[in-house]
């Protein structure tokens, strides 16, 4: 992380009487055609950044090469640190009021830097904020349209007061960025850097808006194993890990009491599947649970056929309970590592204390693990859009 700065208090955020700048930072490594695109939407925009600082983390495409040709500010590193490290280079060369995060795969759209800067304008307070992505993806195939509408659903029905800050849109003012350190330079992929970002802000007493109407097009093109290894290894377990060092889960995004009550009925669906083997009648439970899972998620579903018809809608309902299945999955293995990592130092322990505190110190580990385990008896469905 950078080193934080003196502390910035509610007090000292005061209203602003003229419209903040806006610095743009982008991290990019070999970046491609949707880092083009990204540079296009951004020269287009209304009103224009004050800057667009790119940092090249490591890239071998000449992407740095286009920023130059777009006008950017570039700075260049020449082996890959991560997006948390290159971001947090972005930040250190900003001049502008407000630091604006996107991600190097995506399309702002032309009112998006306006609406940012009028955000913060008018809401004096609020120190950070995240937008969404649009209803129109960028990748025509169906994981891609999915996996991007199933994003832009859950920040669409999140709460305005928002949990966490997001890389791909999120933006933030420049001294409260500084003052608490930046993003976490220990996470060298594009993993939870956002997330734990947001918890230290709010930690400080910082507030998060998610604000609906500032909207990001995303153009990744997802495939089922780059889907499935981000979902899982670039976000679940080091969301996870985040979840049970800070001992809290706020009821929202992908973290919503629905999306917990999904994991533990997919769970009871696949024993019951695999039940009927030898009790045929739990045939009846399967399908109890079927109806009850589609219930539960009956928004979501009726969301993707207002967007994309039956067909694709029925096409997303295996996906979704895959989803809650791996998310599901991700928690209880973080959870295992988490108290692996954490039972070390009682190892230790365990070689000098006398054997008559034994006993006590093995009550004191179990009993920290049987409140984690009530608490993942409802596991916790994730998700790493971003970062969230």
């Amino acid at each position: 992380m950078l080193a934080p700065t003196n502390h910035i208090t509610k007090s000292q955020m005061i209203p602003s009487t003229t419209t903040p700048t806006i610095s743009v930072i982008i991290p990019v490594y070999n970046g491609g055609e949707a880092f083009r695109r990204c540079l296009s939407s951004l020269a287009k925009a209304s009103p224009q950044p004050s800057e667009v600082i790119v940092v090249a983390d490591g890239d071998t495409d000449g992407s740095w090469q286009l920023a130059q040709d777009f006008g950017a500010k570039v700075i260049r590193v020449p082996t890959s640190g991560g997006p948390a490290k290159a971001r947090n280079l972005g930040a250190k060369a900003a001049s502008g009021d407000i630091l604006f995060f996107v991600d190097a795969d995506v399309e702002v759209h032309d009112n998006t830097i306006g609406k940012v800067a009028t955000t913060f304008s008018q809401e004096s307070e609020l120190a950070a904020l995240i937008g969404s992505y649009d209803d129109q993806p960028g990748a025509p195939n169906f994981l891609s349209q999915y996996k991007n509408l199933f994003h832009h659903y859950t920040h669409q029905t999140g709460s305005e007061e928002a949990s966490t800050f997001w890389g791909a849109c999120g933006a933030i003012r420049r001294d409260i960025f500084l003052a608490v350190g930046g993003f976490d330079q220990s996470y060298r992929l594009p993993c939870v850097e956002d997330i734990e970002l947001g918890n230290r802000l709010k930690r400080n007493g910082h507030r998060i808006g998610l604000r609906k109407t500032i909207q990001v097009k995303h153009l990744k093109c997802w495939r089922t194993y780059s889907l499935l290894r981000a979902d899982i290894f670039y976000r679940a377990i080091p969301w996870t890990a985040i979840i049970l060092r800070d001992r809290e889960m706020v009821n929202d995004l992908n973290l919503n009491l629905a999306n917990r009550i999904s994991v533990v009925l997919v769970y009871t669906l696949l024993a019951a599947l695999i039940a009927v083997w030898w009790l045929p009648a739990a045939w009846v439970g399967v399908a109890l649970l079927s109806l009850g899972l589609l219930a539960i998620n009956a928004s979501v579903y009726q969301f993707f056929h207002q967007k994309r018809g039956f067909l694709f809608a029925l096409q997303t309902v295996p996906w979704h309970w895959l989803y809650y299945f791996y998310s599901g999955l991700a928690f209880a293995i973080g959870l295992v590592r988490h108290h692996w990592q954490t039972s070390q130092p009682m190892i230790q322990i365990w070689k000098t204390v006398p054997w008559v505190n034994l006993l006590a110190i093995e009550q004191r580990i179990f009993a920290s693990i049987s409140r984690e385990l009530v608490g993942a008896s409802i596991l916790v469905s994730l998700v790493i859009d971003n970062s969230f």
